[in-house]
Formats: structure tokens, C-alpha cells, sequence
């Protein structure tokens, strides 16, 4: 699992997660370290795609980005 991208706010982080499976791509967030949503995706720029929009909403949210 490759972490794509970390978001903070305060005292908390939202991490994107790409994993490659049999099936397809599995992309996973992660609030604190503890798991908030999967998503499926059939192919890995999709997901990346997918990634890079929600990063996008919550920097216009007041999240920054942080590796």
C-alpha cells in the first residue's frame, strides 16, 4: 500500500492509500490513522484521478497538503 497524498488540519490528517489488488485498484482514507472509506476503482489512474479531486476539495476546505 502507497501512501498518495496527507492532508492536515489542526491537530488531525487524512492519508490516501492506493493499493493494487487482483481485481482492480483500491483506494483507502484514512482519518488518523484509522480507516474512513475504500473506494474501488478498475484501473489505477481512475483512482489517482479520483485521489487528486477530493485532495483538491479539501485544500479549498482549509486543509493543507503535507508528505
Amino acid at each position: 500500500m502507497a501512501r498518495l497524498w496527507r492532508a492536515r488540519w489542526r491537530h488531525h490528517h487524512i492519508d490516501a492509500m492506493l493499493c493494487g489488488s487482483g481485481a482492480g485498484w483500491e483506494l483507502t482514507f484514512l482519518r488518523d490513522d484509522r480507516p474512513l472509506v475504500v473506494w474501488k476503482f478498475g484501473d489505477r489512474e481512475t483512482a489517482v484521478a479520483d485521489a487528486d479531486r477530493r485532495l483538491s476539495e479539501l485544500l479549498r476546505a482549509g486543509w493543507t497538503d503535507h508528505w
